[in-house]
């Protein structure tokens, strides 16, 4: 009997590339044969049967991504598109136009040049909405767009796009773009080095080393390290980062699963280069994953002060599997703990409220953690500051506003009118924030906020049970206050909007680099870390 078994069931689990290990696969076997039997039955008769023809790829893309969906969001499917993007992401380098780009409906929208690149190159602004690319109308393109923009090097690309009403066109010169995971470093003043890091890929380690190296050459005697709206990346980039400050064989994170193959320490195995050299972190709530484990590891072994706002919370660790036909699967594995034993994790994707949302952990539930030297800590997903910054948390108001490209739009508006702005950096008046408003009115902007989502798909409900005329004018009424509300939300949050603004403005005329010389002098947090530094006997309390 079992050997018909083996015929009938262990094949279709080897063909179809899943890969099932430990004891959960034992335990579950027969389950597992007799729901992928089900499945591939179903999947059969669906394509055999269907009133009209169907694409079995699309099919099984869709039924694939929307079960993993119901795990959790970094368990991900990747078609043979998808890897080479995943990839991408992994080295840093890749051959395109470089430039930030998101497709909205039929266009893809420029949001960031990056200097020197080919977008740049060929003179592409950011707000510029590619709708032809070469050939191709995006119009009648539906699938991942932005490949267009990729090819060999040298390879030339037509693009049409518009601007500000306008149709242009423009050749495009493909070339090979390395995006840098420290974009920038430099010295704030006689004795402070400043280090931007935003991605943790192959080259980050050896970027960081080289920034900490030369800015100790040019006198630092202390280092502030901005992970702000790092995402993450590597986990051995964030491993041999700390490594630079911490000693050979300091455990850093580990990671703990069901499957005791995924229980793994990790520790740094090279010579440190500063083991005394003072350290700030700074974090924010778009700090994650590898810059968590940073941040966490540097708190708990008293190497370093952190300070901002409460980091994301991404504390589950993925692996890539490769699958037949140049597929692959992101699988969690694990999740991550600093080395005070602490989860980072701060969703439960396994515990779901009533509307399917993952529960974050109450606060009255964290759980005290000590570190190397005694000081406690706190789980509860993320890395809380050792001084926080309640400035540096973004308001509701302003994360609709970057959400929705009010604010990216509002500037191309600004930067169209301003052309020759060069590198003065403006003063946003009261004058030329009633003109935000004013634009946001003008272009019908809406703040999307969960409030308004809901008034709108009500109406739209009432519409198709012909009940709209009744309850109109009490929609109206209501959708009327609500924006009456939302603009005394714009008044009341007006400093951290403009301090936007301002900073989009600043990166449309001077990119990222000008960005960050202007962080040096004006920006909070760097302002609180220097002086933190700057004072030995308050930066040591913190750490005993």
């Amino acid at each position: 009997m079992y050997s018909n078994f083996k015929k009938r069931y262990l094949i279709p689990i080897l063909a179809s590339g899943f890969l099932f290990v430990g004891v959960s696969f034992k335990d579950d076997f027969f389950e597992i044969a007799k729901q992928i039997e089900i499945f591939t039955t179903l999947f059969k008769t669906v394509n055999q049967n269907y009133v009209d023809e169907v694409n079995p790829a699309e099919l099984m893309d869709k039924a694939i991504k929307s079960m993993l969906a119901e795990l959790d969001p970094y368990t991900n499917y990747f078609n043979e598109q998808d890897v080479v993007k995943f990839k991408i992401n992994n080295t840093g380098e890749y051959t395109g136009i470089g430039a930030m780009i998101t497709r909205k409906e039929d266009k893809l929208i420029i949001k960031e040049p990056y200097k020197g690149f080919p977008a740049d190159k060929a003179g592409l602004k950011a707000g510029d909405a590619i709708f032809q690319i070469g050939d191709v109308l995006l119009s009648d393109f539906k699938d991942d767009a932005s490949q267009l923009l990729k090819g060999a090097k040298n390879t030339k690309v037509e693009v049409k796009y518009i601007r500000q009403g306008k149709t242009l066109s423009a050749q495009i010169v493909l070339d090979e773009v390395e995006i840098k995971a420290v974009p920038f470093f430099a010295k704030i003043d006689e004795k402070t080095g400043y280090i931007a890091l935003t991605a943790f890929n192959r080259k980050t380690t050896q970027e960081t080393k080289e920034a900490l190296k030369k800015l100790k050459d040019e006198g630092a005697e202390r280092i502030i390290l901005d992970l702000r709206g790092n995402p993450g990346g590597l986990l051995n980039e964030a491993v041999n980062v700390c490594n630079l400050f911490v000693p050979k064989g300091e455990i850093i994170v580990t990671t703990k699963s069901k499957n005791t193959k995924y229980n793994i320490t990790y520790k740094t195995t090279n010579e440190p280069i500063d083991l005394e050299i003072p350290l700030v972190v700074i974090v924010n709530g778009k700090s994650a994953s590898a810059s968590e484990i940073v941040s966490g590891a540097l708190q708990d072994l008293d190497r370093a002060v952190v300070l901002g706002s409460r980091s994301f919370g991404k504390g589950l660790v993925q692996r890539p599997i490769d699958m037949t036909y140049g597929t692959q699967v992101k699988v969690t594995i694990s999740r991550y703990y600093t080395p005070a034993g602490r989860c980072i994790q701060a969703l439960d994707y396994w515990h779901k409220d009533a509307d399917g949302k993952a529960v974050r952990t109450d606060a009255s539930k964290y759980n005290a953690f000590k570190t190397k030297k005694g000081r406690t800590v706190y789980d509860g997903g993320g890395i809380q500051p050792d001084v926080e910054l309640a400035e540096t948390k973004t308001s509701t108001i302003a994360e609709v506003l970057q959400k929705n490209d009010a604010i990216f739009n509002y500037v191309t508006h600004y930067y169209y009118k301003n052309p020759n702005l060069g590198t003065t950096i403006p003063n946003f008046t009261d004058a030329d924030f009633a003109d935000f408003k004013a634009f946001l009115k003008k272009e019908k902007i809406g703040f999307d906020t969960e409030t308004e989502l809901a008034l709108k798909t009500t109406l739209e409900k009432a519409k198709k049970e012909k009940i709209d005329d009744s309850i109109q004018l009490q929609y109206d009424q209501l959708m009327a206050a609500l924006q009456k509300s939302e603009e005394a939300l714009l008044d009341k949050n007006q400093k951290e909007i403009k301090k936007l603004i301002l900073e989009e403005i600043i990166k449309r005329y001077q990119y990222k680099e000008g960005l960050y010389q202007y962080y040096l002098k004006n920006n909070v947090e760097i302002a609180r870390a220097t002086s933190l530094l700057a004072n030995p006997v308050e930066y040591n309390k913190i750490l005993q």
